[in-house]
């Protein structure tokens, strides 16, 4: 396992990447902070994403982390220390709340399908993480949780991305109880897509990834953009936006291949374009 893509310095090694082929793998190495979301975690997340979107070869990611925790959510020490300054924090707090959303609408919005491979709690904005992924793969003891409420800081901004991967009322009863959601359950409720045995979450993760990057690199693109934009849109208009992908995806040279090959009954030779 390399470095992240990340510019050097004091970020370089908390966010680890290392290609399986077709498929990155971004890790996590904050394991003593349970690697909580400080703002450098953010930094180097935010790069290491940056170099992702742009890397032709790589058609899916997987994120993962070291050592017992997914992700504690954001750094309560590091937020602490700024109540000192002479703004209270207004300043730190904006700007860390700044990161962090654009760090988890990178991950949304970064051509390839992004899957979270979650071992042991994913608390907070952790939770908003894994919840901010395409697919999340947890072992068995996972567990999941937006637990502000109980410490008088509601989960406001982790809410924003657990409403769009769970019903509403599943998502207001983990921010109003802030109780932990063991993986079985998280699975119930649409969080989850597979719960595997413990120590495993990696490398079914990166199973599932090998499979959606056999895929075409075009179709995925497109197919991904095309779902988050409709997902926000009124039913007339989501159609009108999904044509649209469509008929741009019927036109991309895999399209064609593909439907040819499926007519003749043979494998495709996908080109990515």
């Amino acid at each position: 396992m390399t470095a992240s893509q990340a510019p050097a310095g004091a970020n370089e090694a908390m966010v680890l990447r290392h290609d399986e082929g077709p498929v990155a793998v971004l890790t996590l190495n904050r394991p003593a902070a349970r690697n909580s979301l400080s703002r450098a975690m953010l930094a180097a997340l935010q790069a290491a994403l940056d170099g992702v979107a742009g890397d032709d070869a790589i058609r899916c990611v997987v994120i993962a982390a070291e050592g017992p925790a997914f992700s504690a959510g954001h750094d309560m020490k590091e937020i602490t220390a700024h109540r000192s300054d002479a703004d209270g924090g207004r300043a730190f707090f904006e700007a860390t709340m700044a990161d962090c959303a654009k760090a988890m609408q990178a991950v949304v919005s970064l051509p390839q399908p992004v899957i979270a491979a979650v071992e042991g709690i994913a608390t907070a904005a952790g939770c908003q993480l894994a919840a901010s992924c395409d697919l999340v793969v947890a072992a068995e003891a996972a567990k999941f949780c937006t637990p502000g409420v109980d410490i008088g800081l509601f989960c406001t901004t982790p809410g924003v991305a657990l409403a769009r991967a769970v019903p509403r009322k599943a998502a207001m009863e983990m921010l109003l109880l802030g109780e932990m959601i063991p993986a079985a359950e998280a699975q119930r409720m649409g969080l989850v897509n597979r719960v595997v045995p413990h120590g495993t979450a990696l490398t079914e993760a990166l199973a599932l990834a090998q499979r959606v990057a056999a895929r075409s690199a075009v179709a995925l693109r497109l197919g991904k953009r095309g779902f988050n934009a409709q997902a926000a849109l009124p039913l007339a208009e989501a159609y009108a936006a999904a044509g649209t992908v469509m008929v741009e995806n019927l036109l991309a040279e895999d399209a064609a291949e593909g439907i040819g090959a499926f007519l003749a009954k043979r494998t495709p030779e996908w080109r990515h374009r």
